[in-house]
């Protein structure tokens, strides 16, 4: 029976209404962000560790969690469904790449800032990011609006933005966490090939 439910769970409408219920309620809660965003200096001293996890559903603003939630949207309920379609467990190993990439993401931010008490960071463009690079190996060539604008397929938008976030992450001036970024498109597709080791036959065999 359990086990019925949760390979029958649609996650990703879970992590989508939770999200925008957790962000919404902190805007007008602000004390709750600092009890909920990543302090790596905190966790390094065995410290509010959770907050690996529930800085991924908080948001800076609304502009923060739009973009975060559409980019969710179109590719998050579209991979789930792809993964359901490919395993009796798609629903259960969403959550894992999902999950599993909102901490993978965060590891190198939590060793590069370990000794800086003023660092905070939230979001969950890291397990974002891991989304739209795990559906790009289903299926590289799908068209993706950069900005939600210019056209671009999918697999030159990944080398492309990957090469931005190794770029963003040495300028460091803009207070966007890259590296987060960066390891969570990783993340992802790591995760996605080591549940699902024939995607990597399937992307190739696309071109």
């Amino acid at each position: 029976m359990l086990l019925t439910y949760l390979t029958e769970t649609p996650v990703a409408s879970i992590i989508f209404f939770f999200t925008i219920a957790i962000s919404v309620y902190t805007f007008s809660h602000e004390q709750l962000f600092g009890k909920l965003m990543l302090h790596p200096y905190s966790i390094a001293r065995n410290r509010n560790v959770f907050t690996i996890l529930t800085s991924g559903f908080v948001h800076k603003d609304w502009g923060h969690l739009l973009f975060n939630m559409l980019t969710f949207y179109y590719f998050g309920f579209g991979l789930e469904g792809i993964l359901a379609a490919a395993s009796p467990f798609g629903h259960i190993l969403f959550a894992v790449i999902y999950v599993g990439s909102l901490i993978l993401s965060d590891i190198p931010t939590i060793v590069q800032q370990k000794n800086n008490p003023g660092y905070y960071s939230l979001g969950a463009s890291g397990a974002i990011c891991a989304v739209l690079f795990s559906y790009i190996l289903f299926d590289p060539k799908v068209t993706i609006g950069v900005m939600m604008i210019i056209p671009m397929p999918a697999y030159l938008f990944a080398f492309l933005f990957l090469g931005y976030c190794v770029w963003a992450s040495k300028k460091g001036h803009d207070g966007i966490n890259h590296d987060a970024h960066f390891f969570g498109a990783l993340s992802g597709l790591i995760l996605t090939i080591i549940c699902f080791p024939w995607v990597v036959k399937h992307c190739l065999a696309k071109f």
